[in-house]
């Protein structure tokens, strides 16, 4: 049913009648479409459970549009970003356009589905901004890291699930938690992945999250375990490009302190929650999108 996902995302940008519009919408790269199969394995039989799937992301699309241009990031996925391609204005607008018609869409769902995703729209706008303001300087406040990963990135993901359930007029609540705990354990094992793996594999530079004043869980955890000494050097290398040396004494830190097993601790124990949460719905495979997203490489 992915396929119908893909053709459907491809009508509703290709309903505007703009050649250019639709030439850059193929230059976006397509994903895991995680929310998409989160809805069709919720909601997979109801006739607009496509056409959300579609909307969600298509929406998601449009938050990374304007994610790169905020992080100046080149790439996406292993390609190149559109920001890259065709400048920062074309990606906000070509963004701008994905949001607008997937709310259009959206309109025509009924009101409680539309609500949900909506909202998690604006939290997800309101995340960027707290990922915007945390990226000034090193902290240590993981409680705002919570805040910021959820509305970031899990808040869409909870959405997805509620939404699929509002839909087909399941009770909502036990698939909003699984979403909201998938979501966050997605978060953190990119932010762990980003430590672990090499440029090639994660289709940009590795340890690129720190470099961007990105203070992630992971760095979080080693802060704490490092002495005075150790953490003024964490801290003179926080926000710049890192030389070999200074990457390799950073993961071998993170291996030395635990703060890499602590922080796979974290996401499997968020995935352990997920699956509790789902456990009696009766929707099979969901299980299966836990243990896929947590049990990638490390």
């Amino acid at each position: 049913m992915l396929e119908s996902v893909e053709k459907t995302m491809g009508e509703i940008v290709a309903s505007l009648g703009d050649a250019r519009v639709c030439a850059l919408y193929e230059s976006v790269p397509s994903g895991k479409r995680l929310r998409a199969k989160l809805i069709l394995r919720i909601a997979g039989a109801h006739p607009d459970a496509v056409k959300l799937a579609a909307i969600v992301e298509l929406i998601h699309a449009a938050s990374l549009l304007h994610d790169d241009v905020i992080d100046d990031a080149l790439t996406r996925r292993g390609v190149d970003s559109v920001n890259a391609c065709f400048g920062n204005k074309t990606a906000i607008m070509l963004g701008d356009i994905l949001y607008s018609k997937g709310f259009f869409e959206l309109c025509a769902l009924p009101s409680a589905v539309a609500q949900t995703i909506s909202n998690a729209v604006a939290l997800l706008s309101l995340g960027e901004l707290q990922d915007v303001e945390l990226s000034q300087a090193f902290h240590t406040d993981k409680t705002a890291y919570d805040q910021m990963i959820y509305n970031k990135t899990a808040s869409l993901i909870e959405a997805s699930a509620k939404a699929a359930a509002q839909l087909v007029g399941k009770p909502w609540e036990p698939f909003a938690t699984y979403g909201r705990n998938l979501g966050l354990a997605f978060q953190v094992v990119d932010d762990i992945l980003d430590i672990t793996q090499d440029s090639q594999t994660l289709g940009k530079p590795a340890l690129n999250d720190f470099a961007e004043g990105k203070t992630t869980l992971p760095y979080l955890y080693m802060y704490e375990a490092l002495n005075a000494q150790d953490k003024a050097v964490l801290l003179s290398l926080f926000g710049v490009v890192l030389s070999p040396d200074q990457a390799v004494w950073i993961q071998e830190k993170m291996r030395t302190t635990g703060a890499l097993a602590r922080a796979i601790d974290h996401a499997k124990s968020l995935g352990k929650e997920a699956l509790e949460a789902i456990a009696k719905t009766g929707v099979e495979g969901l299980d299966k999108v836990v243990i896929q997203m947590i049990e990638r490489e490390f």
